[in-house]
């Protein structure tokens, strides 16, 4: 990556289901470079599995999992993920995304928006920091989007890696929220930032077999995960709203009560 700064890394490209010639044409050059391209044995587009087999090849300490529809704005970003991991209580860390119009595509993730959950801060211009500027601090969270996401090797293989139910939708939350189960902490990062040409590579959840798809991994989530939406994301003031990423007031009045003596 001519962007990164980082001293020592190795490159795992996961081949799935590429038909352009000149894509096989660039793989042959970054293999001349020492880059490694695997080819994923399987049929079909599975997030999770793509990345569990890629994880076994891996020769690091650290994972990265960065999609292929990313742009490094931070040079020096696996040196700000790769210190938040030195710490032994975190988990995984994630990076600010933004959409190629310099808005916000990724600033964490929050529990329960959309019914499972949703980026926070989702299209606030780059220029501002949002409610009580969180857009901008380094804090805990549930978790983040796995389109860009560092954590141990360790830690990854210890909860068992990403759901493969999941092929496509939540596996990155689900897998956070085990990682936190465990007793590990989320930690998102505005320090790291890039851009996320999101599904540029995919296309559109627009058919009816990917909208049923979706609807299924929905209800996989609600299944697993239903004892914390009922409760609540612990990183959110259960006050705010659901309803959007904005961090507005709830309009129907049933969060925490006010004190009274």
């Amino acid at each position: 990556m001519k962007k990164c700064m980082y001293p020592s890394y190795e490159i795992l490209i996961i081949e799935n289901n590429s038909t352009e010639e000149a894509t096989f044409s660039y793989y042959k050059e970054l293999e001349a470079q020492g880059i490694r391209v695997l080819k994923y044995p399987k049929q079909g587009f599975n997030y999770s599995a793509i990345n569990n087999f890629g994880v076994k090849e891996a020769k690091g300490e650290y994972l990265l999992f960065l999609n292929n529809d990313m742009e490094i704005i931070t040079p020096d970003f696996m040196e700000k993920m790769v210190s938040n991991l030195q710490r032994p209580q975190i988990g995984a860390v994630g990076a600010k995304l933004y959409y190629p119009d310099n808005t916000v595509q990724h600033a964490g993730i929050i529990i329960g928006i959309g019914g499972i959950a949703g980026h926070a801060f989702l299209g606030l211009a780059r220029g501002r920091s949002g409610y009580l500027h969180k857009a901008s601090l380094q804090m805990n969270v549930s978790a983040v989007t796995a389109a860009c996401m560092m954590m141990k090797k360790e830690v990854f293989e210890e909860v068992g890696g990403f759901e493969e139910e999941l092929s496509v939708a939540f596996n990155d939350v689900d897998l956070c929220l085990r990682i936190g189960k465990a007793g590990y902490k989320i930690v998102y990062n505005p320090h790291v930032e890039l851009y996320h040409y999101e599904s540029k590579s995919r296309g559109a959840e627009d058919d009816e077999k990917k909208v049923r798809r979706f609807q299924s991994e929905i209800e996989f989530m609600r299944s697993r995960w239903i004892g914390l939406l009922k409760a609540g994301d612990p990183c959110y003031n259960p006050n705010l709203t659901l309803a959007s990423w904005n961090y507005g007031l709830r309009a129907d009045g049933r969060g925490v009560k006010p004190w009274t003596k």
